[in-house]
């Protein structure tokens, strides 16, 4: 539990850096307000089925990735596949290769658990993240609706084939 304060500060930051900008500020403040609660980031990390990973620079996190298997999984449980629930990298370190490492050890470990594919929810809106999950490998596959506060918002399902 030591990582809890890096991951509810990160968590934190990375989502507002990232949506705050195309999100009304009450819409932000309720999703950050309850969905990176010390309560529920504990449940996340006690989750067996889920993992965490960490990028830090001069002892301070500056990306972090959330890879969820089995029923941890957000839209598509199943055994088939890992989810990539999170990845989250500073706005100022966004190009420096940090986000391909966590797709990287996303493939591994996917690749580990004999995973036939990755998956992943991407805002439709977010163009930057999906031209970059496209760059590493990922196709759209289907959509959803994620809830930020009041604002139901289409996300596109993209996916990862994986040589195993």
């Amino acid at each position: 539990m030591a990582d809890l304060p890096f991951l509810q500060e990160i968590s934190k930051r990375t989502f507002y850096d990232s949506f705050a900008a195309l999100n009304t500020a009450e819409n932000m403040k309720f999703h950050l307000d309850n969905y990176f609660t010390q309560e529920k980031l504990t449940a996340e990390i006690l989750n067996r089925d889920s993992k965490f990973f960490f990028a830090i620079h001069d002892r301070k996190p500056v990306g972090y990735l959330k890879i969820n298997q089995g029923a941890a999984q957000t839209v598509l449980p199943n055994d088939q596949a890992v989810e990539i629930e999170r990845i989250y990298v500073d706005r100022l370190l966004k190009g420096k290769g940090i986000g391909k490492i966590f797709i990287s050890k996303a493939v591994e470990l996917a690749n580990a658990s004999r995973a036939k594919y990755l998956w992943l929810g991407v805002w439709e809106q977010n163009e930057p993240a999906i031209r970059f999950y496209e760059k590493n490998g990922f196709v759209t596959f289907s959509k959803h609706i994620f809830e930020l506060g009041d604002d139901k918002q289409t996300d596109l399902l993209m996916k990862k084939t994986l040589k195993g």
